[in-house]
């Protein structure tokens, strides 16, 4: 697999409804931040989700792992660093890392997604328009 190095970091602050009776972020509000740091990071490339359904490319997300340092809390200024760190096949892995303000990893992550067509939900290769852009930027 050809190694490639794309990032992109997003920063925000949980929302009060997204915490649990502790007050850090619920696990599962982990997978929703995860999306926001793909959908960033195609865009940042030049390509957004509704462009490849448009075009009849679907992602589902076929595995995710996550591995907790420390939550974040309600209003803590947090950033999301996403990476794509190998190119596509039929396949494509998101990294994340979640770090607090003073740099310090809060969560790390990752999600691999399948490249699959629209109508028949048959796994396919990557997209010709993502794999031009891939080939640009590394």
């Amino acid at each position: 697999m050809k190694e490639v190095q794309i990032k992109e970091t997003h920063t925000f602050r949980p929302r009060y409804s997204e915490t649990d009776q502790m007050g850090v972020v619920y696990y599962g509000n982990y997978a929703a931040y995860f999306e926001v740091g793909r959908v960033e990071l195609l865009r940042k490339m030049g390509i957004s989700y509704a462009q490849l359904e448009a075009n009849g490319t679907m992602l589902p997300v076929v595995h995710m792992s996550i591995d907790f340092k420390r939550g974040a809390k309600y209003d803590e200024k947090v950033l999301l660093e996403t990476a794509i760190n190998e190119l596509p096949t039929r396949k494509i892995s998101f990294y994340h890392t979640l770090r607090d303000e003073a740099g310090k990893i809060l969560v790390t992550g990752k999600v691999v997604l399948v490249f699959v067509d629209k109508e028949s939900f048959k796994p396919k290769r990557c997209p010709e328009e993502l794999a031009t852009l891939f080939s640009s930027l590394s």
